[in-house]
């Protein structure tokens, strides 16, 4: 058993997350550094490994470190509480029994499986302007569903069709597995779309302005996040010159998220 420590910015660290699960982790921790950066610690069994990790993750200040025998699983799974977000959410982790409280939809995580469990701020603005926007009936697109946990919130507020697209296999397969898949968002029709959501990087956000446009019907919403405060007027001016205006614009912590109407 040996630990794998990196260093990243808080941008990178659910990303980075989803690719350590990915590559067999048996638990991962991450505390705060510093000028907003985060160490994250994964678990892992195989020690012939060690080098082969660290070589791939060199970027990040990759650190190998032998462990002593103990059930790191349980461990990293204790740190992942259930947690209430907005005002209609439980999040829950999947091996948790704890009782949904009234009034809530339960939504229950795995993070071992994409990237989304609930906790980074992107996800907690992403869900409560869902709470605000998501009509009965509404056609909703998940751009860059991660593990669903965005698509799965829009179709418990009542969205009539819930559709979703990702290019990782894993996100992929579960997309497959409950929702309609769609590949990439270029397949989605014209004007088709009342809800369009994408939690994803700043970059993808300014390079998918046209196509959130395309596809909204006449006065569609997208919520848009995933970025901090510095990177968002750069995310507006590529919303805007594609034809968006911003209607509200949301903060938790350093995170934003952007409703814009097309």
């Amino acid at each position: 058993m040996f630990s794998l420590y990196l260093e990243c910015e808080q941008a990178e660290k659910d990303l980075l997350i989803a690719e350590l699960w990915d590559r067999g982790s048996h638990g991962i921790t991450e505390s705060e550094l510093p000028q907003g950066r985060s160490m994250l610690r994964a678990f892992f069994a195989d020690d012939d490994r060690a080098a082969e990790l660290a070589l791939a993750f060199a970027k990040w200040s990759a650190r190998v470190e032998e462990e002593p025998p103990r059930d790191w699983v349980a461990l990293a799974e204790s740190r992942l509480v259930p947690q209430c977000v907005g005002s209609r959410f439980f999040l829950v982790p999947r091996w948790r029994e704890d009782p949904t409280p009234p009034g809530r939809f339960r939504i229950e995580v795995n993070p071992g499986m994409a990237f989304g469990t609930g906790a980074h701020e992107s996800t907690q603005l992403c869900l409560e302007a869902l709470e605000s926007e998501v009509r009965p009936g509404a056609t909703v697109l998940d751009i860059g569903t991660g593990s669903g946990i965005l698509a799965e919130a829009a179709a418990l507020l009542g969205a009539g069709r819930v559709i979703v697209c990702d290019i990782d296999p894993i996100a992929v397969e579960l997309a497959r597995q409950k929702l309609a898949f769609v590949g990439t968002a270029d397949a989605v029709r014209n004007a088709s779309i009342d809800l369009a959501v994408a939690n994803v990087s700043p970059e993808a956000i300014i390079n998918l302005a046209p196509e959130l446009m395309r596809l909204l019907r006449p006065q569609g919403l997208a919520i848009v996040s995933g970025f901090e405060q510095l990177e968002t007027e750069a995310v507006q001016i590529a919303l805007q010159a594609a034809g968006a205006s911003v209607r509200t614009t949301c903060r938790k912590g350093s995170w934003v998220a952007l409703v814009v109407l097309a």
